[in-house]
């Protein structure tokens, strides 16, 4: 999961991930989309795709990625531990508040 958060920490990854995000796409509809070359572009989807992010796909001639939802999803959980959390402080919050305690 470290890898995958290492990988975000770069603005033109993440700007890859919210392009997948839309739908699958080829390299070089990502690489008309942004300010990078597509030796770059490959390069960040490398990092990408190690970080378990996207995967690839060949069609024809050509490589599509995609968001991995597995990925993702790791992601995700471990966010929720935080989110799970806060909420648990603000209703105990709220609770002594009410209650005066």
């Amino acid at each position: 999961m470290s890898n995958a958060l290492a990988a975000l920490s770069e603005p033109m990854r993440q700007r890859i991930l919210e392009r997948l995000a839309n739908r699958p796409m080829a390299v070089g509809e990502l690489a008309d989309q942004l300010p990078v070359t597509r030796p770059a572009l490959s390069q960040h989807l490398k990092v990408l795709k190690d970080a378990r992010l996207v995967r690839d796909r060949a069609e024809g001639t050509r490589r599509v990625y995609r968001i991995d939802p597995a990925g993702l999803g790791q992601i995700r959980q471990w966010l929720d531990r935080f989110w799970d959390a806060s909420l648990d402080a603000f209703a105990e919050a709220a609770e002594r508040e009410e209650t005066g305690t």
